[in-house]
């Protein structure tokens, strides 16, 4: 039972040999659970203050568009500059727009153009913090540990999605909104400590030449002439825009399931358990040989998850345990793609393509939560939770008879890219070797 429970468990290897990886990934640990308490309560608040599933959504195309404004400069800046300073700037200013919204609600001032103002602002910046973050990993980690380091990520993204709503829960219920807000800026203190106490990571040289709009070009010009790598992008806001109802979470728990507060806390955190469990079982991904093909059948299970737990109508501890179940496949899809992404990426253009990765991830959603409001809006809550399950599972059956390369790929044939370079994994000795 040990050895089997040795080969599906979540490989920590890239942690020990790797202490620049180790500081990163400790630092992030703390500050996302005080960013999980401030994602539970902005829309909390919104739909507090207007009691409309739509402006939960609106709050979330606030979101989007900054981050499909800089991302991809972003992507170009993590490639030319020193990714350790650059995320030193980034989790500064995300600190500091969390201090502006906890003010503001402690003065009993919140009209909701402020708050999807500063929430834009923390978008962009986010949008410069998150490519050069992914685009760090592999510069961190052995080439072969970069499946583990990604499930890794994946388990303190999802702890803290866990411990996020529940103690967002706990504070919104008895200590109020402003000080949900001062939590997450405490909190961002940990990663700046990291970060202070890693060694430097220089752009690489070849990177360095060239007009930022060129950069741009150059990234988005080698994605096109890749449609494995674009397939895994299109598989993901297929699953996130048409099967994730997490804008309708506030209007489920108060009048679907008539749950409160607490239970909105839950559904928050009922994909992240999946996700986390997943993620500690993600052992068995690292051997996955066709990856692509493994990719589709878990969107297709996260579109059936999601179809049941908007099909069991108000039975809330019946439909909760659907949520799981769509979190666990959520997450090794997750990990499935990020691995097929980094292994065909030369790290001159990690930045900009991981920031193509990033508006995936989190624009997906994001439109996902205005699709959700809308067509709630047109029909009803649970019509829109059904709907977008289906979609989802059509739309990767869809695209494995479409690009029949992407359910084709394997890991094992896969080749180094040519125009890597020595600053990527296993060549240095900030990778662990």
């Amino acid at each position: 039972m040990i050895a089997r429970l040795r080969h599906i468990a979540v490989d920590t290897t890239s942690l020990r040999v790797s202490r620049e990886f180790r500081l990163l990934w400790a630092g992030q640990a703390i500050s996302f659970i005080g960013t999980q308490v401030t994602i539970i309560a902005a829309p909390y608040q919104v739909f507090v203050i207007s009691h409309s599933s739509f402006a939960v959504g609106l709050l979330s195309l606030f979101q989007v568009l900054p981050l499909l404004a800089f991302s991809l400069y972003g992507g170009a800046l993590a490639d030319i500059v020193d990714r350790r300073r650059m995320l030193l700037v980034t989790q500064v200013l995300l600190a500091a727009t969390s201090a502006m919204l906890a003010g503001a609600t402690f003065a009993g001032w919140t009209p909701l153009w402020f708050i999807f103002a500063i929430t834009a602002a923390a978008s962009s910046v986010a949008a410069l913090d998150q490519p050069t973050r992914r685009a760090a990993i592999p510069r961190l980690v052995p080439r072969e540990q970069l499946a583990s380091a990604f499930a890794l990520g994946s388990i303190l993204n999802q702890t803290a999605r866990i411990a996020g709503p529940g103690i967002a829960g706990v504070i919104l219920a008895r200590f109020g909104i402003g000080t949900a807000y001062a939590i997450d800026m405490v909190t961002f203190g940990a990663a700046i400590l990291a970060l202070l106490l890693m060694a430097p990571i220089p752009a690489d040289v070849a990177a360095n030449s060239g007009s930022r709009l060129a950069a741009i070009w150059e990234g988005l010009t080698f994605l096109k002439s890749q449609p494995i790598l674009l397939s895994t992008f299109v598989i993901d806001l297929n699953a996130m825009i048409f099967g994730f109802p997490k804008a309708l979470f506030p209007a489920l728990a108060l009048q679907v399931f008539k749950v409160g507060a607490g239970g909105l806390g839950l559904l928050y955190a009922a994909p992240s358990v999946g996700s986390l469990t997943g993620a500690l079982l993600s052992g068995w991904v690292g051997r996955v040989r066709h990856m692509g093909r493994a990719t589709i059948g878990m969107v297709c299970i996260w579109g059936a998850a999601i179809t049941t737990f908007g099909l069991l109508g108000n039975h809330f501890w019946l439909a909760l345990p659907f949520l799981v179940i769509g979190g666990m496949s959520d997450v090794s899809s997750a990990v499935l793609r990020s691995t097929i992404l980094q292994l065909s990426l030369p790290d001159r253009l990690r930045g900009r393509i991981s920031a193509v990765q990033y508006m995936v991830v989190q624009g997906g959603p994001r439109l996902g939560d205005i699709e959700a409001g809308t067509v709630a809006t047109l029909a009803n809550v649970q019509f829109s939770v059904i709907s977008g399950g289906i979609l989802s599972a059509l739309g990767a059956v869809i695209l494995a008879l479409a690009v029949p390369a992407f359910w084709r790929y394997d890991s094992r044939t896969v080749e180094r890219p040519a125009a890597a370079e020595s600053g990527a994994p296993g060549s240095g000795p900030r990778d662990g070797t």
